[in-house]
């Protein structure tokens, strides 16, 4: 039996109490966002809080070789076991809520069985997955991926930050890469996520139940050209980069507004990167998505031609590179609707992807949504008020006790 003691006071207050102490660490003070790459200095320290909450609830840790952490209540080795969870890793000056909510909330659903007098049937798995958003490493969901083989382990281990530091570097050995026996004990994944929208609001719902993600990839374009000087070099003699890549940023931009999709240009690396030198080479990275694998494979053959056609009007090259995609994910449809009628909730599709997209075509899975009041995400401004969160916890409480009873 646990020596863990749920602490006195309402739900919502509990949930402050927990949330606040991992609240700080991470968080820039000039943006108010959060610097949590995987396997840094502040993953680590929530790492080592992840470890402290299962030691306070007896559930020993396991980790996968691949820097994926499992706490687990009941026999690791029984099976059947029932997995919730999601990730400590965000974006540059990403937002609070995007990953340690669900785990956060995991904790506190453990607590509320517990006090409820649950036993659960089978076991009750707590995960944390590593590098999901992909912003040290480039490969997003790479710790899921890895866990089911998705991604071979050599090119994982050669995955390198902006400081040359590679995954196997980070993570102190080589990744082992799938586990095909820690998958095969699991019956069901469920991750609580921040809504990454504003339709709950709409439905004046706290609480929503994932239907689908859509089929999304990133595209690294990159495009060479000649560098030069900037005040000595005629404009009819350039063969600039930047030129093909400011195109291929519009072009993406209108080739989604046409298809009713999403493309976004987020990230750039210019070489030489002065201000009086014309760039040599331009790197930017495209993540596409849509509602349909069709919809997507014409958007970014689309935007891939225009670049081309522009890039030979501007005496350029480019190169096109797919570092990641995913298709199109529909959560079972069973567990979706069992969950929808158990917590008389909407059922919501989202365009981003999570790790519970990667396990969706290994285990059954479901998603759980709090509503986010912005709407906002990947930003300071992400949200969710304690007692939506509270409502989070309930409703995964009530999840997790159906699925292991």
């Amino acid at each position: 039996m646990s020596t863990h003691t749920v602490e006195e006071g309402s739900l919502p207050d509990r949930f402050r109490k927990l949330w606040d102490e991992i609240a700080p660490i991470g968080r820039d003070p000039g943006s108010g966002g959060y610097l949590r790459y995987a396997l840094t200095e502040p993953e680590l320290r929530l790492r080592g809080w992840f470890r402290e909450q299962a030691d306070a609830r007896d559930m020993p840790v396991r980790e996968d070789g691949n820097g994926n952490l499992f706490a687990w209540w009941g026999d690791p080795d029984a099976g059947d076991a029932v997995l919730t969870g999601s990730h400590f890793d965000s974006v540059p000056h990403g937002g609070a809520y995007d990953g340690p909510l669900g785990i956060v909330s995991a904790w506190l659903a453990v607590d509320e069985l517990r006090a409820a007098g649950v036993a659960p049937a089978r076991p009750l798995v707590v995960g944390a997955f590593v590098e999901e958003e992909g912003a040290r490493f480039g490969v997003p969901c790479l710790g899921s991926r890895l866990l089911t083989g998705q991604i071979a382990p050599e090119r994982a281990a050669g995955l390198r930050d902006a400081a040359g530091v590679s995954f196997a570097e980070a993570l102190g050995d080589r990744p082992a890469g799938a586990d095909p026996a820690l998958l095969g004990r699991l019956a069901a994944f469920v991750e609580l996520h921040v809504e990454q929208g504003r339709a709950l609001v709409d439905q004046a719902a706290p609480v929503a139940v994932a239907s689908a993600i859509w089929p999304h990839g990133r595209w690294r374009f990159e495009v060479t050209g000649e560098g030069n000087h900037a005040g000595t070099t005629r404009m009819a003699d350039r063969r600039d980069p930047m030129l093909t890549y400011a195109f291929t940023v519009l072009a993406a931009n209108k080739e989604a507004r046409l298809r009713d999709a999403h493309a976004t240009v987020g990230r750039v690396a210019v070489e030489p990167n002065a201000t009086n030198a014309i760039p040599s080479r331009v790197t930017g990275w495209l993540d596409a998505r849509a509602a349909e694998p069709e919809t997507l494979t014409g958007l970014v053959e689309a935007v891939r031609a225009k670049a081309a056609e522009r890039a030979r009007r501007d005496g350029t090259e480019v190169t096109v590179v797919e570092e990641s995609a995913t298709p199109l994910v529909a959560f079972d449809g069973g567990l979706a609707d069992r969950l929808a009628q158990l917590l008389h909730a909407p059922v919501l599709p989202t365009g981003a992807g999570h790790d519970a997209g990667v396990l969706a075509a290994h285990v059954p899975t479901a998603m759980l949504f709090v509503r986010n009041p912005t709407g906002v995400s990947h930003s300071p401004a992400e949200s969710a008020t304690d007692v939506d969160c509270a409502a989070g916890v309930t409703a995964l409480a009530r999840v997790l006790e159906d699925l292991t009873g």
